[in-house]
């Protein structure tokens, strides 16, 4: 698994593996895979994804990478 946090951008979670996903205490029906985008300025509007909104209010943040085996 990868870990790439986008400078001023998401967080991109790079895996093959599957991931169940829980938004507002509800689990996904069907887990899925990467890449996945996930919001990190917290205005997005399908959160945890990313919609972009980073965009619109100008988010800044800074850029690492991680790599998990």
């Amino acid at each position: 698994m990868k870990i790439n946090i986008i400078e001023d951008g998401p967080i991109v979670l790079d895996t093959e593996a599957q991931v169940s996903v829980q938004i507002a205490g509800h689990a996904s029906d069907e887990p899925i895979s990467g890449p996945l985008f996930l919001c990190r300025c917290g205005q997005s509007s399908n959160k945890p994804f990313c919609d972009g909104t980073h965009r619109k209010v100008k988010f800044e943040g800074i850029s690492a990478e991680l790599k998990l085996d």
